[in-house]
């Protein structure tokens, strides 16, 4: 059986030793690395199914180091886990808005992020196979192709994380109907992914931004969670 692959990188001993431990005991084939520079190293000479990437690096941060990830032909498609110390919106949205797919905050539970790591892989694989029947979604100056994973806002191409583009498809596929951030999370990540309601709120975040005038699209139903405008 093939071996996922997995690059982690963290400057503390500590927590390369912990994810390396639990990630291992998955089954899964992990390096570890300690710098933004092996880091980019590393993912220019070798393929990953994953990179589990730190921001708080010294010398090349994790920003830098993903940026430089997306403009390399090789490593451009892998997925990305962002592990930050920081909770703080501004740090979370950007990483999300830059198009990592997940983030998880320190200090974390190694069965909660083992969680997530599967879930990504999971998500990354499903494209494989036969191509579903397309289906278009018009909503207003919003256009949504599930098939080509493609949005057009008044015409525009809009670049979504895979996270991102199911939350707004789940939405718009019902408009008026208001969803509990529970039920988003089911719908988006399936109901064994250990997410939290919080992160729903960041990921709404993201989506709105890069919709630009169409994320008033996505309205909050406050006490309840979010609907797509009828």
């Amino acid at each position: 059986m093939n071996r996922k692959k997995i690059l982690v990188v963290d400057d503390e001993e500590d927590i390369r030793k912990l994810l390396f431990y639990n990630l291992s005991r998955e089954g899964y084939d992990v390096e570890c690395v300690g710098s933004g520079e092996e880091a980019l190293s590393r993912v220019r000479a070798h393929g990953y199914e994953l990179v589990v990437l730190d921001l708080m690096l010294p010398g090349i941060n994790g920003f830098d180091v993903f940026k430089a990830m997306k403009a390399d032909a090789r490593a451009s498609r892998t997925p990305v886990l962002m592990l930050t110390a920081r909770g703080e919106d501004v740090d979370i949205v950007t990483g999300l808005e830059l198009g990592a797919d997940d983030y998880v905050t320190k200090p974390f539970s190694p069965r909660v992020l083992t969680a997530r790591v599967r879930s990504l892989l999971r998500r990354h694989d499903e494209p494989a196979g036969e191509p579903d029947r397309e289906e278009v979604l018009t909503r207003h100056n919003l256009v949504i192709n599930t098939t080509k994973h493609e949005v057009l806002v008044d015409g525009v191409p809009v670049e979504l994380t895979a996270t991102e583009f199911a939350l707004l498809v789940h939405l718009a596929r019902r408009p008026g109907w208001v969803f509990t951030r529970t039920r988003i999370i089911d719908a988006v990540k399936g109901d064994n992914c250990a997410v939290t309601e919080r992160s729903v709120d960041v990921q709404v975040v993201g989506l709105r931004r890069k919709l630009g005038d169409a994320g008033d699209l996505v309205e909050t139903v406050r006490g309840v969670g979010y609907r797509f405008k009828e």
